[in-house]
């Protein structure tokens, strides 16, 4: 066993582990599966490059003719592009941070579907890229740099996906869940963002008219890509039924709508304020804000009392490595009242050792 292996207590359990003090004592030795060390690294990288993509867009907002792989030239478009690709830093970065595979990967299937359709809509209008010798050397090398994330990511995303497939172990019990209102809303945001951005990667003349500022045909399928993988994670979200799963989204969905509240007081003249729209448009982001700070704040409350277990949900070993004995409750469910105890330590009226080996 690795040592994300947990022995817990469980009622009415199927299989049995014998204890060292107490024979025939129902237990059962779970591993939880971790974040492959490959997963992590990408995701790792992957923020590093969203940071740079939303500096050069959010920042440079005006000069992405020579900052940018192409030129962007609404404003607020950009600044949209930026701050989306700023919120996906704490998304991506939070996950690599993980140690438990059910708590990072909330951030893999949204990324992967968006460099996927952000590769579609390079190739698809790549005559706008910044390529050829009328630009400056350090724009064209902007340019290929940006072709070839799009190229690479997917495709190692794809493999370390399958690599991460056949790691062993399983996932850590549900034990932060989220109120039944929260859920019709993600429900909501999913099937909006999914079928807006749908309509406008596909037909983007035809839906532009829908969003609340002007989107050339390249911006409309760039806008809608992002809008698609934002659905994917609401959509996700759902299936996760978490909100310690759901750390890594919820703080990006903070993010989103703050730097979107921000982009529109830059630029509020590009916005139609009174069309349909635009209202949609501010009722979304007061919903991003408020399941993004109802899911943290569940996570919170729901965090192990114990810096070891905790140490062990989140990933953040002390030392490198967290070899402590813990002892989840028999409902499986990690609480205040969860023991965490040395090698030697043994299991609260059972006599019996428990341990992460």
């Amino acid at each position: 066993m690795d040592n994300t292996t947990v022995r817990y207590a469980e009622r009415k359990t199927q299989q049995t582990v014998p204890g060292s003090g107490a024979p025939g004592q129902p237990r059962r030795a779970v591993a939880l599966r971790r974040l492959a060390p490959g997963m992590r690294r990408l995701l790792f990288t992957a923020s590093v490059l969203v940071l740079l993509a939303g500096l050069q867009l959010f920042v440079f907002t005006g000069r992405t003719g020579s900052f940018f792989a192409f030129t962007i030239a609404n404003p607020l478009a950009a600044a949209f592009l930026g701050a989306a690709y700023w919120a996906a830093v704490p998304i991506e970065a939070l996950a690599g941070r993980q140690r438990v595979w059910a708590n990072a990967r909330i951030a893999v299937p949204a990324v992967f579907v968006f460099t996927v359709l952000t590769l579609a809509v390079t190739l698809t209008h790549l005559g706008q890229l910044h390529l050829g010798a009328r630009f400056a050397a350090g724009t064209q090398i902007v340019a290929v740099a940006w072709i070839a994330i799009y190229v690479l990511v997917p495709a190692l995303m794809l493999i370390l996906l399958a690599v991460q497939a056949r790691t062993p172990g399983t996932d850590p019990p549900r034990s932060a869940g989220l109120p039944a209102w929260l859920y019709v809303v993600l429900a909501v945001q999913a099937i909006v963002l999914l079928g807006l951005g749908i309509a406008l990667f596909a037909a983007p003349g035809q839906a532009a008219p829908l969003w609340p500022w002007k989107l050339t045909p390249m911006m409309a399928q760039a806008t809608g890509a992002w809008l698609i993988s934002l659905g994917v994670a609401a959509g996700h979200a759902l299936l996760e039924r978490d909100a310690r799963r759901l750390r890594p989204a919820a703080a990006g969905s903070i993010l989103l709508a703050v730097l979107l509240a921000i982009a529109l007081a830059r630029y509020p003249h590009q916005f139609e304020w009174r069309s349909v729209s635009g209202i949609v448009y501010l009722i979304f982001l007061a919903t991003m804000l408020l399941t993004g700070a109802v899911t943290l704040a569940r996570t919170r409350r729901a965090w192990p009392a114990s810096p070891s277990l905790a140490r062990l949900l989140a990933g953040r070993p002390r030392g490198g490595q967290d070899n402590r004995e813990i002892n989840l409750p028999p409902d499986s469910r990690p609480t205040a009242q969860t023991a965490v105890r040395g090698r030697a330590g043994e299991n609260p009226g059972t006599g019996t050792p428990s341990r992460v080996e």
